[in-house]
Formats: structure tokens, sequence, C-alpha cells
């Protein structure tokens, strides 16, 4: 399966370890498998293609619960969206629940069909989800 693994960071410049994470999970999608593409929200890319996506975010400030303003811009320029399987991710922070449910109502408000939602805070956890994540189609 086509595998998207998006991230978005404070700034273009920023998010390191959010890279680092996102990679780690297309790392573990890989390992069942998948083709798994990493992309920075920053990008200009379409995910029209992919059978499911994957989105990774942190939060503007570490007392904040907001998500960066280029993902909502990112999925409405991101082609069809609307009905895709997806997961949700953040890395921690001091509001990560509301941080979380910032990031989930982005999303969904674009059409996406959630499936998973979690907090991550290391690349190695990232990989042992992405080695376990189930992608494959409900039939």
């Amino acid at each position: 399966m086509q595998v998207c693994v998006v991230y978005a960071a404070k700034s273009r410049e920023s998010g390191e370890n959010l890279k680092a994470i996102a990679q780690s999970f297309a790392k573990g999608l890989e390992m069942q498998g998948h083709n798994a593409d990493v992309i920075s929200a920053y990008d200009e890319a379409r995910l029209t293609l992919y059978d499911y996506v994957v989105i990774g975010s942190e939060p503007v400030s570490f007392f904040s619960a907001a998500v960066p303003g280029i993902l909502p811009k990112f999925l409405a320029q991101a082609g069809t969206v609307s009905g895709k399987r997806c997961t949700a991710f953040i890395t921690g922070c001091l509001r990560k629940g509301k941080t979380l449910q910032n990031l989930m109502k982005t999303m969904e408000g674009e059409g996406m069909m959630l499936k998973l939602s979690e907090v991550i805070k290391k690349p190695e956890e990232a990989l042992a989800i992405g080695k376990r994540l189930n992608v494959e189609r409900n039939i």
C-alpha cells in the first residue's frame, strides 16, 4: 500500500525531532512491506494517490495547544483527502491532550477518517507503532 507520513513543524527551520519521528514511523511501515513517503507540510504535495495518511504535528509553543497554521493550508491544497483513512500523532508538550484534539479536529474537518491517535516522544516509539499499525483496507 502507498502510505504518506506528513509532519507539520512550528516553522520550516524547526522540527528536527518531529522529522526524525516521522522518518521512523515510515521505516516501521516499510518493514511491513508498504511504500512510505515522508513529506513536510511546508512542501507542496498531493495526497490523492495515497491509501493511508499519517499526520504528525508539534504545538506552536510548549504551553500552547494550537497546531501550526501551515497544516490546514497544506491539507486544503493536497488534493482529495476526504474519506482517507489516517492516523494522527503529536510530540510531547504541556497540553498534549488538547493539542492532539486540535490536530484531529483539523483532519476530520477535511473529511479524513481517523483510525488512531498517539502522543509520540521518541523515534523508537514511532518505529514500534509503524511496525504494528494496520493500514490495510477494511473490506
